[in-house]
């Protein structure tokens, strides 16, 4: 079952609607007890890492997700600051993160960003798998997302990215590690190529 985490932020009811679109069975997740069915987990964000973080914590799903993902090795998708949230600390805030990776958010270098607006990184951009697998099935070299952030994930452990796009410099936008994913654009807003990630993340 795709469980979609409402905690208050990111536009829950458009996952919703595509997994309903493709006649894929989801639910929305707002207290522990509705996570018991979930076999694919998504964590979206939208806003500040601290706020995320305690909305999080304060919807008493957090040690539940803990046991889903780090005992019961569920799938998860992050999407945006639900990505970043997997990270351990944020440079946006000094609340932890759920530390299910080994890396830290950091603040675009706004002096190598070309252009009058220089952040937030917002619009179209190209994704660049190294692999196209998992995720990135039948996607093809054209996939284009659509990204809305000023800060980026950064894992220490280089064989957990999954894809990189540029913005003033290379970094990830997608990453794994085993059953743990995480993406920096919206899905839910990218069209066709975000469809069929959703998708991909529902058959894995």
């Amino acid at each position: 079952m795709i469980t979609i985490v409402d905690y208050g932020l990111g536009n829950i009811q458009a996952f919703a609607n595509i997994y309903k679109r493709l006649d894929i069975p989801v639910n929305v997740a707002r207290k522990a007890d509705d996570l018991a069915d979930a076999t694919h987990i998504i964590l979206p964000g939208v806003g500040a890492f601290d706020w995320a973080m305690a909305r999080l914590e304060g919807s008493g799903m957090r040690a539940t997700l803990d046991r889903l993902i780090l005992r019961d090795k569920k799938y998860v998708l992050g999407i945006c600051v639900g990505m970043q949230m997997m990270a351990l600390s944020s440079d946006e805030g000094t609340a932890p993160g759920l530390g299910w990776f080994d890396a830290k958010v950091k603040r675009f270098d706004e002096t190598r960003i070309q252009g009058r607006t220089r952040l937030p990184h917002m619009g179209w951009n190209d994704v660049k798998p190294h692999s196209t697998t998992d995720l990135f099935q039948k996607l093809g070299e054209e996939a284009r997302f659509y990204f809305l952030h000023s800060y980026y994930f950064e894992p220490n452990d280089p064989t957990d990215v999954l894809a990189q796009t540029e913005y003033g410099e290379r970094f990830a936008c997608a990453v794994k590690r085993g059953h743990i994913f995480g993406i920096q654009c919206h899905p839910e807003k990218s069209h066709n190529w975000g469809i069929q990630l959703l998708k991909n993340f529902a058959e894995l």
